[in-house]
């Protein structure tokens, strides 16, 4: 087991990053540019419902069908159930689903932010996020914001913490991110855009401009895929 982090010498970084901004220009630097200008940062109702599912797995596991097509679920009920079954296999199910440590804010020395739960101990920080999983692992922006909780978790308890965890409960699935040379250089990457964004970055005029709140501002023009195929 590695033994404890010695902290570089020297205070946090005066421009820190808020988790939320650095997962959003992981994903659009032009949309968290946007987003900033209309000091819009904060979740919509729906979302916040979705991520609500997190802490309610074990009522979930015995709702009937009805309740659960009344829930914020994205998958039918048998679905969802055993997405669920599958999770309380897991050694730190009781952990996932009643968290002692629940909506922790951790300040690392380039980011902060809140992990919806800190799972164990000494714990891994989790993220939970209202949309939907990839078929395999995580997407880019919800592993950078999972690595950026495990580094300002290792930094306030100056330990090595080499695992994170994403939530996407509206599916019943838990995806672990680890802290791979991969994975910290996406971050550092992120992290730099975000730092460097004092006008409005490149537009991305790609599928990421579909459904975007931002699109009319940032001028972007979406085209359906009947016209990208030319029918």
């Amino acid at each position: 087991m590695p033994g404890p982090l010695r902290r570089v010498t020297g205070s946090r970084s005066d421009e820190t990053v808020t988790f939320g901004d650095l997962s959003r220009g992981a994903y659009c630097p032009r949309q968290l540019y946007h987003a900033r200008k209309e000091d819009d940062r904060e979740p919509p109702p729906d979302a916040t419902d979705r991520i609500e599912l997190a802490f309610r797995y074990p009522s979930l596991l015995d709702a009937s069908d009805r309740e659960l097509r009344e829930a914020p679920i994205d998958v039918e009920p048998d679905a969802f159930r055993r997405n669920l079954a599958r999770l309380r296999t897991r050694d730190d199910w009781d952990e996932l689903a009643s968290p002692s440590r629940t909506r922790v804010l951790l300040s690392g020395k380039d980011c902060r932010g809140i992990a919806h739960k800190i799972v164990g101990d000494p714990g891994v920080p989790t993220i939970v996020s209202p949309g939907t999983p990839p078929d395999q692992g995580t997407w880019n922006h919800h592993r950078v914001r999972a690595v950026a909780a495990a580094k300002a978790l290792s930094w306030e308890q100056t330990r090595q913490v080499s695992t994170s965890f994403v939530e996407y409960p509206a599916h019943g699935v838990v995806r672990t991110v680890e802290l791979t040379t991969r994975a910290k250089a996406a971050y550092r990457s992120a992290l730099r855009a975000v730092r460097a964004i004092d006008g409005p970055p490149p537009r991305a005029n790609d599928a990421r401009c579909e459904g975007c709140e931002y699109s009319q501002a940032c001028g972007t023009r979406t085209r359906s895929l009947r016209s990208l195929l030319g029918i």
